[in-house]
């Protein structure tokens, strides 16, 4: 589903208050198949941007457009269940959304909710999926509290509930904050396996940029409630000093490659951790310093 918006402007509060405003005018197309970064300081914009695209913020009258595929979410008759059954939306922390006594009832409440005419038979072998997808036994944990288990069980358990109606978008919002390294990796390696699954388009909030550069195939900068930039990860991180400028960190390999410009040598890097390597290594003809990399 291609996600167009066009000019959406939203307050909190009295729009004649300049802190109120936190949306002042953003245009953004998100492509069908895109893997989509959304970065920008805290209070940029970007998590009410992205609350706006299955309606948790619902469309201010004469605030702007957001059509998502065939849904048009200005229109009084939009069917938001439907919606949200095709746009799964991600929050910081999942764990905390968890409310059922049990695992099934926890992944089960999104068919429910928004897929009330399924059988019970079709929403246990549903819930068996997701689960499954999500790296967990549907045998072993459906019948336990989702208050009982690790914290990476139940941001897996959350996560399932948020695919269980097999979403064709998914909006993740700081998905890997909290995690270690090990539980960073796993989560960004399901993410992967959605992507090239049932999940068409990915969009990620995230202010770690490492992440966006090892991941998005394209990302926008919001800042002051407005889109700074859009292009590639190359294209955005290359742009060092007008990121700082706007209080942004860079990726590892950014600041690296800058460190080298600065010291005469001049790469081509897409600012992948591979594509960092590779160009150094093109650029050294393998080596550095008589040594191999």
């Amino acid at each position: 589903m291609r996600i167009e918006v066009k000019d959406l402007r939203y307050s909190y509060g009295e729009a004649k208050v300049l802190s109120n405003i936190a949306l002042d005018g953003v245009s953004l197309t998100v492509e069908e198949g895109d893997f989509f970064g959304i970065i920008g300081q805290t209070g940029s914009g970007k998590t009410t941007f992205v609350q706006h695209l299955n309606g948790l913020i619902k469309l201010g009258k004469d605030c702007g457009s957001i059509k998502v595929g065939g849904y048009d979410l200005g229109d009084k008759k939009c069917d938001f269940k439907a919606l949200r059954a095709s746009l799964g939306m991600v929050f910081q922390y999942p764990e905390y959304q968890l409310f059922a006594e049990t695992v099934f009832d926890d992944v089960a409440f999104g068919v429910k909710n928004f897929m009330p005419e399924v059988s019970l038979e079709k929403t246990q072998e549903m819930v068996k999926e997701a689960l499954t997808t999500v790296g967990l036994n549907y045998d072993k944990i459906k019948d336990k509290s989702p208050f009982d288990l690790s914290g990476g069980q139940k941001r897996r358990v959350a996560i399932a509930g948020v695919i269980v109606t097999k979403p064709e978008v998914l909006v993740l919002d700081e998905p890997v904050a909290g995690l270690d390294p090990v539980g960073k990796r796993e989560f960004i390696s399901l993410l992967h396996r959605l992507h090239g699954s049932f999940v068409k388009t990915i969009i990620l909030v995230s202010h770690d940029m490492d992440l966006v550069a090892e991941n998005c195939t394209k990302a926008a900068i919001f800042s002051h409630g407005k889109i700074y930039a859009v292009g590639s990860p190359k294209e955005i991180f290359s742009r060092y000093e007008e990121l700082q400028n706007l209080g942004l960190d860079l990726p590892v390999t950014a600041y690296l490659t800058r460190a080298l410009e600065n010291n005469g040598v001049k790469i081509n890097s897409d600012f992948t951790v591979d594509g960092f390597i590779n160009a150094v290594r093109i650029k050294t003809n393998g080596k550095i310093d008589g040594g191999e990399l």
